[in-house]
């Protein structure tokens, strides 16, 4: 049977930093911005439904939104978010379920990490056996920000204050990870963590490293 891990935390929190870790433990990661990405790709009926209802200004020279111009209109604005949240939360559910079929049946008995910053807010903690949460603290995110995506302070404000707070997160926490640590002690947390949960799901470790 497969087993579903819920990796979730805020915008440039580090879930990918600790989904990389998982992956090299053996983990099969399903990436929730990925089936984002699929849903927003030209010809398909999410596309037309965001363009539908933001307008064909999203939509960049080369025929895709342009998330920029997009975020732009949503961030700071919870009824716009709302909108699109409207169009984008169900079709990324339904993709993700296809995938879990998908990596079940090719794959066997294997633990897979569903990456997705609003696990909570959209309601797919049903999707996972448990739920795992990255933290870290505000400023760190600001600056990870600025510097990863050339955000300015207050286009990174915006995005973070637009998702639920960490403390609020925590609550739903079957695992909890406070990403202001170092990369060796995070790690170290990661691997006690995967070993735990596979004595949980009664599995041999088949970690890589």
């Amino acid at each position: 049977m497969t087993t579903v891990i819920g990796l979730t935390g805020g915008i440039a929190s580090g879930k990918s930093t600790i989904a990389d870790y998982l992956r090299d433990l053996g983990a099969v990661i399903v990436e929730g911005d990925q089936l984002g990405h699929r849903v927003y790709e030209p010809g398909t009926s999410g596309f037309e439904k965001v363009v539908n209802e933001f307008g064909h200004d999203i939509v960049a020279e080369d025929g895709t939104i342009d998330r920029r111009v997009l975020g732009g209109k949503v961030f700071g604005a919870p009824e716009e978010m709302e909108r699109l949240n409207g169009v984008m939360w169900p079709a990324i559910r339904e993709l993700a379920e296809q995938e879990f079929r998908e990596i079940s049946e090719r794959e066997g008995e294997v633990v897979v990490i569903f990456e997705a910053a609003v696990m909570i807010e959209a309601g797919w903690q049903d999707l996972v056996d448990e739920i795992w949460v990255v933290t870290t603290k505000k400023e760190t995110a600001i600056d990870r920000l600025e510097k990863r995506n050339g955000y300015s302070r207050e286009q990174a404000l915006a995005r973070i204050n637009s998702q639920m707070s960490n403390s609020q997160r925590r609550e739903y926490g079957d695992v909890k990870f406070d990403n202001s640590e170092d990369e060796v002690k995070l790690k170290g947390r990661v691997k006690y963590h995967w070993k735990r949960l596979l004595k949980r799901i009664d599995k041999p470790d088949k970690a890589k490293v």
